[in-house]
């Protein structure tokens, strides 16, 4: 009985707790810690982060994300004068050279907009990110639950 107690915990938290998605490289750039946020039955819209790492001497630009179920665009918040304002970023996202750019809440961020269908927690999806000098790479997105501030204040390692 003793035995089966660590097992039957480990095989809960597989279950439970969504699985980090793998560090994709193209080029210079690896793209890490994808994740989007489960949305409510109905909602048009979701969200999605991640990180982009510049190990090369020449900036890069993210111009596009395709998935299979939404139309999305990369949005930046900030607040001004006390009240949240979200932009579209046009022309594509700059990835500084020897930088890193973290789309994160509050922050830069990915709108899915248009779903086709809700994004349920659990249920990873893929995504298509296109760079204008590294090319395509496909990404893994983990989806966390509803309101979720990400998997490292869900007490999952990054």
């Amino acid at each position: 009985m003793k035995a089966l107690f660590p097992t039957a915990v480990l095989a809960l938290a597989l279950v439970v707790a969504p699985a980090i998605a793998a560090p994709v490289k193209i080029g210079d750039l690896t793209v890490k810690d994808a994740w989007a946020r489960a949305t409510p039955k109905g909602a048009p819209v979701g969200v999605g982060y991640l990180t982009i790492e510049n190990d090369g001497a020449t900036a890069d630009r993210l111009t596009g994300i395709v998935v299979d179920f939404a139309h999305i665009e990369v949005h930046d918040m900030s607040m001004k004068n006390g009240v949240m304002e979200m932009r579209e970023i046009t022309g594509g996202l700059e990835i500084p050279a020897h930088g890193t750019v973290t789309l994160k809440p509050s922050g830069y961020h990915l709108m899915f907009m248009r779903l086709n269908h809700p994004m349920v927690q659990g249920q990873p999806f893929k995504a298509t990110l296109t760079f204008q000098h590294a090319g395509k790479a496909t990404v893994d997105f983990p989806v966390m639950p509803v309101g979720s501030p990400g998997p490292a204040m869900n007490g999952m390692k990054m």
